[in-house]
């Protein structure tokens, strides 16, 4: 479960650097608003394709959206 809190965490600090709301992301991305929240709180298992989307819409790969999750 650390992983998802990590990944989480990585998704929001990305958001937030292009001063998006969830609702913001969440449309780019095509992806629930509450679902991505719950992503961010690392409550949630998401799939590549969703993955897939994140990256798309904040216009990085997924090894840059993976940057620094469980390396501790």
């Amino acid at each position: 479960m650390r992983v998802n809190k990590e990944l989480g965490m990585r998704i929001r600090y990305l958001r937030t650097s292009k001063k998006w709301s969830i609702e913001d992301l969440a449309l780019e991305a095509n992806v629930n608003k509450n679902y991505l929240s719950d992503l961010e709180r690392g409550v949630r298992n998401p799939t590549v394709r969703v993955l897939t989307e994140i990256a798309n819409a904040l216009e990085i790969s997924l090894e840059e959206l993976f940057k620094g999750i469980g390396t501790n």
